[in-house]
C-alpha cells in the first residue's frame, strides 16, 4: 500500500469521526422539549416549549401543542413573543371531568403559535415559548404532543409517549411533564412549584441552556469518544506512513 494511500485513509478517519461529534449532539437536542419537565399537583406551572429548527432550507412558523382532555387545565395563560399570535383554543371535553371538586364539559384543548409574515425560527436558531398551566392534574406524567409546522409546508409530529419511545426510539418523542412519575433516566428533573406568571425575558436564555445541557449529557460523552476513535485512526496511519522504507 503507497504512502499516499495510508495517509489518504488517516485523513478520511479523522473527518469521519469529527462529523460523527458534531453531528450527535445536534441531533440530540434538536427535539421540541418542555422545560422545566416536572410540576405539583395543584400547581399553576409556568413551562417553556423549546423549539429547535432542523430544516437547513425552511424556517419554523408554527407551532402546536395539545392539551390533556382526560386530565385536563382549567387554566392556560400564553406569554407575548414578538413576531408571534398566540391562541388558547378551547372546546367541549370528550366526557365530563371533576377538577378542585368542580365538574367541567369544556376545557383549553391547545396552544397555537403562529408566526407572523415574514418572521419565523430559522436554521441554527431556537425559540422558547412559555405557557402558564393549571392546576396541575395529581396524576403520572402529562403527554403534551407538539406540532411543527414549517414554511415549505412540512410539519413534523412530536406525538410519541414515553412507553412508545422506550419500544422505539427512531419515534418523534413529545414533550412530557412529569408530575408524580419520575423522569426516565437521562433526563434531570428540574425545581417546580406553582407560579401566576411566565418567566421574564431574561431568563430564557438560562432555561434554554438548562435544558440544553440535560439533553446532551449523553451527546457529549459520544462526540468525545468520536473524536478519541478519530485521533487513533489518524495516529496509526501516520506510524504506518512513517515507518514504511523509502524507495531508493
Amino acid at each position: 500500500m503507497s504512502r499516499n494511500t495510508l495517509l489518504r485513509r488517516a485523513l478520511v478517519g479523522l473527518a469521519a469521526g469529527a462529523a460523527l461529534a458534531i453531528a450527535v449532539p445536534l441531533a440530540a437536542s434538536a427535539h421540541v422539549t418542555v422545560n422545566p419537565n416536572t410540576a405539583t399537583p395543584g400547581s399553576y406551572a409556568t413551562v417553556n416549549f423549546r423549539v429547535p429548527t432542523e430544516s437547513e432550507t425552511a424556517s419554523t412558523v408554527k407551532l402546536e401543542v395539545s392539551l390533556p382532555t382526560d386530565t385536563p387545565l382549567s387554566a392556560v395563560l400564553v406569554q407575548p413573543v414578538p413576531g408571534w399570535t398566540a391562541t388558547v383554543e378551547k372546546g367541549a371535553l370528550p366526557a365530563p371531568v371533576e377538577v378542585e371538586g368542580n365538574t367541567i364539559s369544556e376545557a383549553p384543548l391547545k396552544i397555537v403559535w403562529q408566526a407572523d409574515p415574514g418572521v419565523g425560527i430559522g436554521q441554527d436558531q431556537f425559540q422558547i415559548f412559555s405557557a402558564v398551566l393549571g392546576p396541575v392534574p395529581d396524576t403520572g406524567h402529562i403527554v403534551l404532543p407538539a406540532a411543527q409546522s414549517y414554511s415549505d409546508g412540512s410539519v413534523v409530529d412530536w406525538a410519541a409517549t414515553p412507553d412508545e419511545v422506550a419500544a422505539d426510539d427512531t419515534l418523534e418523542p413529545a414533550p412530557v411533564l412529569y408530575v408524580n412519575d419520575t423522569p426516565p433516566s437521562g433526563e434531570h428533573s428540574h425545581s417546580h412549584g406553582s407560579a401566576t406568571a411566565a418567566p421574564a425575558e431574561e431568563d430564557h436564555s438560562a432555561m434554554a441552556a438548562s435544558s440544553t445541557s440535560d439533553s446532551s449529557g449523553v451527546a457529549l460523552g459520544l462526540s468525545i469518544a468520536a473524536l478519541v476513535v478519530a485521533a487513533a485512526g489518524a495516529v496509526l496511519g501516520a506510524l504506518a506512513f512513517a515507518r514504511r522504507p523509502k524507495r531508493g
